[in-house]
């Protein structure tokens, strides 16, 4: 019987990766009001930045494979083939293919990709033009040129002043991702 069961999540798993091979990153569009923009492998961190969740499908699906393949090779053998033998060892060997699985993906995602978070930092005293006006008390939006790039934000006055389009503004502080600015 528990074959069947190691059998069953040996080919969940399985056909979770050819599946998740053929739909791809298409199979998860939209942005449903997470940071990550609704992409599956950013797991439950709502940050949107790069990298790799414990939570994630692939992460998950190494793991059911894992644990339904040890099941499988330890219950053809005499000494494991009781499944209070073979179930935790198959466990401790789908955390351990689990494990490895997130380590290299994380690597990855750490080499080839990198935040801007100190870049933006390095944002404040700089000057940008408003290109939507910023209301009394409300939100505009500026644009900014970094390293030959121009960006456009989010932008608030600091002290809720008004700001008509077009104006020289010096960035005074950023808030997670909205820009505090004064005019020049």
């Amino acid at each position: 019987m528990e074959q069947y069961v190691y059998l069953g999540c040996f080919l969940l798993g399985l056909i979770f990766a050819v599946a998740s091979f053929f739909i791809g990153h298409d199979g998860f569009h939209g942005d449903h009001g997470v940071g990550t923009g609704g992409h599956a492998e950013a797991g439950f961190d709502h940050s949107g930045m790069p990298g790799m969740s414990v939570f994630s499908p692939t992460v998950i699906g190494s793991f059911i494979t894992a644990f339904g393949a040890c099941g499988m090779i330890l219950s053809r053998f005499k000494s494991t083939e009781n499944v209070f033998v073979s179930a935790p060892i198959s466990l401790f060997g789908g955390f351990i293919i689990a494990a490895g699985v997130f380590s290299i993906y994380s690597a990855m995602f750490n080499r080839t990709q990198s935040s801007s978070e100190s870049r933006v930092g390095s944002l404040v005293g700089r000057t940008a033009t408003v290109i939507t006006p910023i209301p009394p008390a409300g939100v505009g939006e500026i644009a900014y040129v970094q390293a030959g790039t121009r960006y456009t934000a989010p932008a608030r006055e600091v002290s809720g002043a008004a700001i008509g389009n077009g104006q020289t503004v010096k960035i005074a502080r950023i808030s997670e991702s909205q820009f505090f600015v004064s005019p020049v």
